[in-house]
């Protein structure tokens, strides 16, 4: 069955198994390690409970060594010193019964020193209660402060005994699991060891097994492929002379084509410019043509738009001699109102006392007939002054509209040249173009002709050059199968 195995299958199995072991391996090795940490934080968590431990029992001391530095020197600072320490031995404590849930033995002995620590701190405090309220200068009374202190000895005793038995069995717990983790150090070396001793003796095997069985296989087809190559070899040989013959024989038709397409194309080409020339001359003629058409409107309309300046100009003429009309009356009513306003004058100056405000109204309207006066010679010298701008427009303006109408005729003429500039150009264009339609006939008869000799030429090529490549290909296998029989012959000896 292993026989009729290909190459590939037996290379993936070898894999496969290899990969197997190696996984077996690993996932011991992982579980092993795992169990080592394991043991390790249970090691490190005795470490830890022990630590606190001896951290609980030196903060008692130290709030006991405060008190009595505050009995014989009642300084504060042991007050608060004292303090500090009952508080931290309180966390602590507290700390070390979090610390053994895992041991309920242990936590039923650390719970009821909470109750014995906070009545030995209750002892502390009446000692400092008793020096505090104590006059110094009536002396102290040592019996009873010492009978103070000999009442919380006790419960120190009490409670430091309970934490050296719970030490010493944490330190009894600690050297369990200690040769605990120590065993499971070496079942893991063991297992790393033996397991990769054993993958790599596996993995020889399974290679050493592929590689042999992979070399028969492949020796076996190497000698069909010499027989093979030897036959391809030979009718390589025959195809490749017979197509270079043809392939020389079409390279000479097809140049000979390719010749005659060549000069048909040219012939084309001036036909097809000749073409371009001619219609491109005939748009530029039309293009002429509409503009002289466009320029020929335009002189209309400028000619409509003179003859509009110039009646309007006419226009501003009369209305300069109505307003002069208009001012000759103005003028004429000023001048009369002067001589009212100097009979008036002379009337007021008669009239004596009684006369005088009427003469200052007269004199004020003679004034005011002056400056009427005055203003109506300026108005009347503006009108002359745009009288003679009229009549200067006026005469520009019809010198201009003869220019138009000269403009006007020759343009008309230059149109009808246009047109017959057009028409001539027209029929040029018509016969380039039949030359042109006649030339590209020719050339794509002869351009047919031509692909159909360049792809029989083209086959004879590539049947040429697969000849060869043919060829070449069989001396390459036979090459390489008398390397690959050597290669296996060498790894089977």
């Amino acid at each position: 069955m292993l026989r009729d195995w290909t190459i590939g299958r037996k290379v993936t199995m070898g894999f496969v198994v290899a990969a197997i072991a190696l996984a077996v391996v690993g996932v011991a090795s992982y579980r092993s390690i795992a169990r080592l940490t394991e043991d390790q934080r249970w090691v490190t968590h005795s470490h830890k409970v022990q630590t606190e431990l001896a951290r609980v029992e030196r903060e008692l001391l130290a709030a006991e060594s405060s008190v009595r530095g505050y009995t014989l020197t009642a300084n504060p600072e042991f007050v608060q010193s004292f303090e500090e320490s009952a508080s931290e031995a309180r966390t602590r404590l507290e700390s070390v019964i979090a610390l053994t849930s895992d041991n309920p033995h242990q936590q039923d002995r650390l719970r009821p020193t909470v109750g014995v620590l906070k009545e030995r701190f209750a002892k502390l405090q009446e000692q400092i209660e008793f020096r505090r309220n104590t006059d110094p200068t009536l002396g102290v009374d040592f019996k009873q402060g010492q009978a103070l202190a000999s009442a919380g000895r006790a419960l120190t005793t009490d409670f430091l005994d309970t934490l050296h038995a719970a030490d010493e069995e944490e330190a009894e717990l600690l050297k369990t699991r200690d040769e605990a983790s120590r065993e499971t150090i070496e079942s893991t070396r063991i297992v790393i060891i033996g397991g990769s001793l054993a993958a790599v003796i596996l993995s020889i095997l399974i290679g050493w097994w592929t590689a042999t069985s992979v070399g028969r296989q492949i020796g076996s087809a190497i000698q069909t492929m010499q027989s093979s190559s030897t036959e391809l070899q030979a009718a390589a040989n025959q195809q490749a002379s017979s197509a270079t013959e043809q392939a020389s024989a079409m390279s000479e038709i097809a140049t000979t084509i390719s010749e005659l397409l060549a000069t048909s194309r040219q012939i084309a080409e001036s036909s097809q410019r000749v073409s371009q020339i001619a219609s491109q001359t005939a748009g530029t003629a039309r293009s002429g043509d509409t503009t002289v058409a466009r320029t020929q409107d335009t002189q209309t309309q400028l000619r409509k738009q003179v003859d509009q300046i110039v009646n309007h100009m006419l226009d501003l003429g009369k209305r300069s001699q109505q307003i002069g009309g208009v001012l000759d009356l103005v003028g004429e009513l000023a001048e009369q109102t002067n001589i009212l306003a100097i009979n008036a004058s002379i009337e007021a100056a008669g009239a004596g006392d009684s006369g005088r405000r009427f003469g200052v109204v007269a004199d004020e309207i003679r004034k005011l007939a002056d400056r009427v006066t005055q203003s109506t010679k300026e108005i009347r010298t503006l009108i002359d002054d745009v009288r003679g701008a009229v009549n200067t427009t006026v005469m520009a303006t019809e010198t201009g509209s003869k220019a138009v109408d000269a403009g006007a005729t020759q343009i008309v003429e230059m149109a009808a040249s246009f047109k017959q500039i057009a028409g001539m150009v027209t029929t040029t264009m018509d016969a380039a173009r039949e030359i042109e339609l006649s030339t590209k006939q020719q050339a794509t008869a002869v351009e047919q002709v031509n692909v159909a000799i360049s792809n029989i030429a083209q086959a004879s090529r590539e049947t040429e050059a697969s000849a060869t490549q043919t060829l070449q290909t069989s001396g390459r296998i036979t090459e390489l199968s008398k390397d690959l029989l050597r290669i296996v012959e060498s790894s089977a000896s």
